[in-house]
């Protein structure tokens, strides 16, 4: 065939891209370059070493809501290649996929290496090329733009027909300066999926406790999401906090990473629900401690720091508790005030928002609309989704969706050229 592809970046979508492009076009030679000496790091390390392959939502409407960038972007992309897709794609290869509560997938080995060692066995079996320690620095289009010349860091010079970008999301804007040489805009990169840092606040002294649904509302904006929350030595995390640093990942940024946010730790009942069910315990329980024994479900420690903050002498009984130190418990379960003071990246999944401008690239094919025969595949683009496998999925999709595109023209054109 003599067509040669280059995929920039040994991650999910690169790999996912590279071995699915080889595949589909027998003879297309198809090298990755990985500037690190390592491929897949993320997919090894998500999940907590298991992997969240992707996520158990079968409606392509629904699951693109959960992407704060790149909703609609996705939404095109997934009627190419979808999370049922996915599933298969693993399932021909012999790994099964389970469902948790929760929605997340993950393999039922509960070992990220089985997807790891079923994407080099792809990798190997297709006659993919990998190069460590390549790290690009310019892209060079020809003036026919039917070849690129990538130039690495070390001064090698390597040459091809198609080219995908799969570098991943890149934490400095000056980094994306060679996507940009190429004729793209790149939307400014800000962290996402990160936790909230809260230094001094006693509430930390509750490190490892875990709530399973509460509300938190950042302060002064219109972002509020409710889910389960683990309080941290440094401050909040759990799913409830991921989600909104995700949606909120610009404007937090614009903050310093310093504002607000409001916790009601029990948003099934209304404050005024909370209000009559205190007053009801003065009658139910009257010579029963308040500290004994909580009606709302929280964890004991939980309770028992609340009823400190609120001002209640331990041993007090129900028929006792003032008036006041009633109104501070009110306040502290609906609307607890809490001062968040800079972030952590969530374990080792660094995601970031921003990237290459989706206008700029057609969603069907993951090719650019600026640049023929150059894709764009994975956290390159602006796309970014909430915690629970959903960068994952958008992944394996790009990368797929890209491969597709890549091999379908490769094919043409080797026909046209007289190959078989």
């Amino acid at each position: 065939m003599a067509k040669k592809l280059i995929v920039i970046g040994g991650g999910a979508a690169g790999i996912f891209c590279a071995v699915n492009a080889a595949r589909k076009a027998r003879g297309l030679e198809v090298t990755v370059l990985e500037k690190t000496g390592k491929l897949l790091s993320k997919v090894k390390v998500s999940g907590g070493g298991r992997c969240n392959v992707t996520h158990g939502c079968f409606e392509i409407g629904e699951m693109a809501k959960r992407y704060p960038r790149g909703g609609h972007f996705v939404r095109k992309a997934f009627h190419r290649w979808f999370t049922s897709d996915t599933i298969g794609w693993f399932r021909e290869r012999g790994v099964e996929l389970k469902t948790e509560e929760d929605g997340r997938m993950f393999p039922v080995s509960d070992d990220s290496q089985t997807i790891v060692d079923c994407l080099m066995k792809e990798v190997n079996s297709y006659g993919v090329e990998i190069r460590f320690h390549a790290e690009v620095k310019v892209v060079e289009v020809a003036a026919t733009a039917s070849r690129f010349a990538v130039r690495l860091a070390d001064g090698r010079v390597l040459e091809a027909d198609y080219l995908c970008v799969a570098c991943g999301g890149y934490p400095k804007s000056e980094s994306f300066d060679w996507i940009r040489g190429l004729g793209h805009s790149v939307e400014e990169p800000v962290p996402s999926l990160f936790t909230f840092n809260m230094p001094g606040d006693p509430i930390t002294k509750l490190m490892g406790v875990t709530v399973p649904e509460v509300q938190v509302r950042i302060v002064g904006s219109k972002l509020v999401e409710k889910g389960p929350l683990l309080i941290t030595h440094w401050g909040l995390s759990g799913p409830v906090v991921l989600k909104l640093s995700a949606w909120g990942a610009r404007e937090l940024a614009a903050s310093g990473y310093r504002f607000g946010i409001q916790v009601n730790w029990i948003p099934e009942f209304t404050e005024q629900k909370v209000r009559e069910r205190l007053q009801g315990l003065r009658y139910e329980r009257a010579g029963q401690a308040v500290s004994s024994k909580n009606i709302f479900g929280l964890p004991q420690r939980l309770w028992e720091y609340f009823l400190s903050a609120a001002g209640v002498t331990e041993g007090v009984r129900w028929a006792d508790l003032p008036a006041r130190e009633q109104n501070k418990l009110t306040s502290l379960l609906c609307a607890g005030s809490y001062g968040v003071q800079g972030k952590t990246t969530f374990k080792e999944e660094f995601v970031t928002a921003g990237g290459v401008r989706l206008s700029e690239v057609d969603p069907a094919s993951s090719q650019s609309r600026k640049v023929p025969r150059l894709f764009f595949a994975g956290e390159t683009l602006d796309v970014d989704g909430v915690t629970g496998g959903f960068n994952f999925q958008h992944a394996w999709t790009s990368g797929w969706v890209a491969a597709d595109a890549i091999a379908g023209m490769a094919v043409a054109e080797a026909a046209a050229q007289g190959y078989s």
